[in-house]
């Protein structure tokens, strides 16, 4: 739901998030849908994705002129929302010391630079943590820190296409993912290193650093292929699977996921196609032989789908079979789902803009309401309120 304050689990938790990019500013936007108070911590010229298009109307003229509307663009605005943002030159000492004094009252500090960077700056974990001895230091790193885990590639630059290959994940799916995994996911794990560091802090009072590694995460994901590697000695194969049938299917208009492998939902599956017979068909009568002929058994399926729109095909299976429609975004904006669920939720942005929509939170709590309260913040909007609130001269 959009609401107008602060709410939900983690309203008593204060988060100092010196992250940038998509990797940081996701797991902390987690957070701050879940209620924490996050501080941005931006240098003078601003969050590097803040210029990532597209933008809104009033961009260009946010950036000739005293910023009154947006000063940034869709990506940006997509993982900063729910924050306040403070501007410090970290370069100079005075906004350092002004950061160690945020982190003094704060419960986490968060950031995603290389390894080593924040220690050259003289705050790094062990600085940070002899003023405050109770907070978690969380950081996403390409190749992780020297503290946890010193890799040869610790000092290596990391996005997200470099995170997705070195991790294996590539290889295992056949393709780069379009969607930002390798941020993502590590972005997720460490909200939850942070929560989860933060809970056992609140019950000793000493506080810990947590470090994901963005190629460790993709590797956590690909469990079974480990496993699978370890025994066998053979490479996955990305279009052989052990589930059948399990994928997408073209549809008329489309296309559809069916998953279909066990053998009362297959069973309901040869009946909705009125193909009975694969039901006992010698190749397809069980997974492990609809497996064993997977082009087989997947053009049985493919040639009833196609002839259908994923209306009808949801009309025969849907709610009997797991299956769904492969939906654009326009389908998404316009499935009932998301708006029973307030996943779609509307933002003001600043200055003359329309309206736009921004996610809502996937973590939902019956006592405890999350989701957009707070519309992504311009650079430095809140420096002074931030600065008068902790009680910090400057």
């Amino acid at each position: 739901m959009t609401t107008n304050t602060r709410s939900g689990p983690l309203d008593d938790v204060t988060i100092i998030d010196c992250s940038m990019a998509y990797a940081g500013p996701f797991g902390t936007t987690l957070l701050a849908d879940l209620g924490a108070n996050v501080i941005k911590v931006e240098p003078p010229g601003g969050d590097g994705f803040r210029a990532v298009a597209p933008y809104p109307p009033d961009y260009a003229h946010a950036f000739k002129h005293q910023p009154t509307g947006a000063d940034y663009g869709a990506p940006f605005a997509s993982v900063n929302r729910n924050k306040r943002s403070i501007c410090l030159d970290l370069k100079e000492a005075d906004d350092r010391q002004v950061l160690l004094q945020l982190c003094e009252r704060a419960d986490a500090i968060v950031e995603n630079m290389r390894a080593g960077v924040m220690d050259k700056l003289g705050l790094g974990y062990e600085v940070i943590a002899a003023r405050n001895p109770s907070i978690v230091y969380a950081t996403v790193r390409g190749y992780g820190d020297p503290r946890t885990g010193d890799s040869p590639y610790a000092q290596w630059p990391c996005l997200d296409v470099a995170g997705q290959a070195v991790g294996g994940f590539v290889e295992a799916t056949g393709d780069l993912s379009p969607v930002a995994i390798a941020d993502i996911y590590p972005g997720t794990l460490m909200a939850l290193g942070l929560v989860t560091a933060l809970l056992r802090a609140r019950q000793t009072g000493k506080g810990d650093f947590v470090d994901v590694a963005m190629v460790d995460s993709m590797l956590t994901l690909l469990k079974s292929n480990v496993t699978q590697y370890s025994l066998t000695g053979r490479e996955p194969n990305p279009g052989r699977r052990a589930l059948v049938p399990f994928g997408l299917f073209p549809a008329a208009d489309g296309r559809v996921s069916i998953a279909a492998p066990v053998e009362r939902h297959w069973q309901i599956l040869c009946e909705a196609m009125g193909r009975q017979d694969l039901i006992t068909d010698e190749r397809t009568s069980s997974n492990a032989k609809r497996a064993a002929n997977q082009d087989f058994t997947e053009a049985q399926v493919a040639a009833w789908t196609s002839a259908l729109s994923k209306q009808q095909i949801l009309a025969a299976i849907g709610g009997k079979v797991p299956c769904g429609p492969a939906n654009t975004m326009q389908e998404v904006f316009a499935d009932p789902h998301n708006a029973a669920r307030d996943m779609l939720q509307p933002c003001t942005l600043p200055g003359d803009n329309p309206e736009v929509v921004l996610t809502g939170s996937p973590i939902k709590f019956a006592g405890a309401p999350t989701g957009l309260y707070q519309a992504p913040p311009r650079l430095g909007q809140h420096t002074q309120e931030i600065l008068e609130e902790f009680g910090i001269s400057r």
